[in-house]
């Protein structure tokens, strides 16, 4: 196995005394995990941040076997790593990625978007700038791996416009006027999800509160604590920074 490829650093583990396991995403061949020699380096620590692209050459034996992975830093987000909001928001895309992407296959629609909220966050002059692109990232990981939420109608009478909420079971749009009485046990459905463009801080925590309620329930059922608890940090913090 011999691949070289530029990817996103999505999640770095410490092994042994010296060495890292990086996992990284690439466009065409998926999230390839490596183990970098010296990867605990002084030299090698700012390379292997996660949000960080790499120009990485993998090589093993066999398909079995853990690639050694050699790393060449080819774009650095390492500034954001002080800044509390921008800090969250890398830390949380990037371990969406690395806990529900499966190995060595490609999803380049997601790797794409995620170098797009990536960038959005570096460039963005505040959080708001980013807040609704990391949303509609969220809502692409959940269609990529199956689990895409039916946003065109409403479930309940087939009508297309006046859609508000989403049916937590189903996934499925509700229109304002089928969803009247139950509106306190559906997710509401921010327009920007709908129509694009710019979105309100209310309208924004909809949104985080409707794909955080799927990708729980469907893709990180079984791997909750890590990466959903960076979500919570972040979400946390981006309430107290609005408020």
């Amino acid at each position: 196995m011999h691949l070289r490829a530029s990817a996103i650093v999505v999640a770095v583990r410490q092994h042994g005394e010296h060495g890292a396991i990086v996992r990284a995403l690439t466009r065409n061949d998926g999230v390839q995990p490596g183990y970098v020699r010296g990867g605990r380096s002084r030299a090698m620590r700012p390379v292997l941040l996660q949000a960080n692209v790499i120009q990485g050459e993998w090589r093993a034996r066999t398909g079995e076997q853990l690639a050694s992975l050699t790393a060449e830093l080819v774009h650095s987000r390492a500034t954001l790593h002080g800044e509390p909001l921008a800090a969250g928001a890398l830390e949380w895309a990037t371990a969406l990625a690395a806990a529900a992407l499966p190995e060595a296959q490609p999803y380049p629609q997601i790797h794409d978007a995620l170098d797009g909220v990536l960038g959005a966050i570096e460039s963005a002059p505040s959080a708001r700038g980013w807040a609704a692109a990391l949303v509609r990232y969220e809502l692409l990981v959940l269609a990529e791996l199956g689990f895409g939420l039916d946003l065109d109608r409403c479930v309940a009478t087939g009508a297309e416009d006046d859609l508000g909420f989403v049916s937590p079971k189903s996934g499925a749009a509700v229109s304002r006027g089928a969803a009247f009485g139950y509106e306190g046990k559906l997710l509401r459905l921010p327009d920007f999800l709908l129509a694009g463009g710019e979105a309100a801080w209310p309208d924004i925590f909809d949104g985080l509160r409707l794909t955080g309620h799927f990708l729980a329930r469907d893709i990180l059922v079984d791997r909750r604590a890590d990466p959903l608890a960076a979500r919570d940090r972040l979400v946390d913090r981006l309430k107290r920074a609005v408020a």
